[in-house]
């Protein structure tokens, strides 16, 4: 049985087009490996969590923020479909060579 995805998010604080931006990309990107995603008005204030049937993957008041999308379909992927390929999203951006020699 395929999984479903669960955004909760805080109706009062606006963020229903930030939850139905990231179902959307979830959508997308896992349209063979989801059930569906469920857009979840929270009874708490400030609440943004989404969950994978059930078992937490993300709380925006744990993590500090918002997750960026190309980690949330990382998270997603780890869980629902490990071998699958992200592209873009999968690449580590390389920081700057600060052009100091290690001694």
């Amino acid at each position: 049985m395929k999984p479903t995805i669960t955004i909760t998010y805080c109706p009062k604080c606006g963020w229903l087009l930030r939850s139905s931006y990231m179902a959307t990309e979830l959508l997308t990107t896992f349209a063979d490996e989801l059930n569906g995603v469920l857009l979840k008005p929270a009874e708490t204030a400030g609440e943004f969590c989404i969950s994978i049937d059930g078992e937490p993957l993300v709380d925006r008041k744990a993590a500090g923020g918002f997750p960026e999308i190309t980690a949330l379909k990382r998270l997603v992927r780890d869980r629902v479909a490990p071998d699958k390929s992200l592209g873009h999203s999968d690449r580590v951006h390389a920081k700057p060579d600060s052009g100091k020699d290690e001694k």
